[in-house]
């Protein structure tokens, strides 16, 4: 298995990866999947900002992805991303949506960036979760009966990471 940054060519699969989650889960509140199109617009996007978009492959193809965007576009959130993570629902628990994270954190740290931020669609989303506190997110809030999907409310979880120094000096 392999990590590397994203390109056009992944899109195809990026989108396969992401329409199941929509169409079938409640950690995105999206609810018509995105065209590849869309998709590799939005890869665009993200790395246009300088911003890694990371996949894991395999023999099979890409297992999973993961990218982070500044949280806000105000000059002050400058120093804090929020990031994603979605793996193909036939890998899930496999390790890959851990081995994403380890190096996407270790990307925002590298760029200097001091806070990364976790918005988790649905409260029951347990594996997301779960992943994000075993990497040191702590949860920060909870947005209550926020999004409606599949017929019913779903509130929105909020972790948090430190990157590097934190809030240990303000940087120049």
């Amino acid at each position: 298995m392999h990590i590397r940054p994203a390109t056009a060519a992944d899109a195809a699969e990026i989108q396969a990866i992401y329409a199941h989650h929509v169409l079938h889960g409640t950690g995105t509140f999206e609810e018509v999947a995105p065209s590849v199109e869309e998709i590799a617009a939005r890869l665009r996007g993200v790395t246009a900002r300088n911003c890694p978009w990371l996949v894991r492959t395999d023999a099979t193809g890409v297992l999973g992805y993961a990218y982070y965007t500044p949280l806000r576009d105000r000059s002050a959130y400058r120093f804090c991303v929020e990031n994603s993570v979605y793996v193909r629902a036939d890998v899930q628990r496999s390790g890959t949506g851990r081995a994403l994270m380890v190096e996407l954190i270790a990307s925002a740290e590298a760029a200097g960036l001091r806070q990364m931020i976790a918005v988790i669609g649905d409260a029951g989303n347990a594996g997301s979760i779960g992943l994000h506190a075993s990497l040191g997110f702590r949860h920060t809030g909870v947005w209550h009966a926020c999004g409606v999907k599949f017929g019913r409310w779903l509130d929105v979880v909020h972790m948090q990471r430190p990157l590097g120094a934190a809030d240990a000096d303000v940087p120049a």
